[in-house]
């Protein structure tokens, strides 16, 4: 090999391939929108059940739970898992706020 040779990047034949299969991972964001609704639906139950006095720390777990649902909602083209993950953030926030972050 000539020292010309080894400054070229090298093109693996498989580069393309691995490219086209990351891209395919994502290719369906609607499945993104529905992780998101379950990730909500069962954030929404937990903050529910937290509204029982006494147990208002729960929304220290919920709102993070909430968080990744979000993170779901936007990365997908729908806007319905994403909006319901926002409510349930919003009420697990004012219930804190209302507890003093701990009731």
């Amino acid at each position: 090999m000539n020292p010309r040779q080894q400054d070229e990047p090298r093109a693996s034949i498989d580069e393309p391939k691995a490219l086209a299969a990351s891209a395919a991972a994502c290719d369906n964001p609607g499945m993104l929108n529905i992780g998101s609704l379950v990730i909500g639906v069962i954030a929404l139950v937990l903050a529910v059940f937290a509204f029982i006095p006494l147990l208002g720390w729960a929304n220290w777990v919920i709102i993070p739970f909430a968080v990744v649902g979000l993170a779901l909602g936007v990365m997908s083209d729908k806007t319905s898992g994403r909006n319901l993950n926002i409510v349930v953030i919003v009420i697990g926030v004012i219930r804190l706020m209302l507890g003093g972050g701990i009731i």
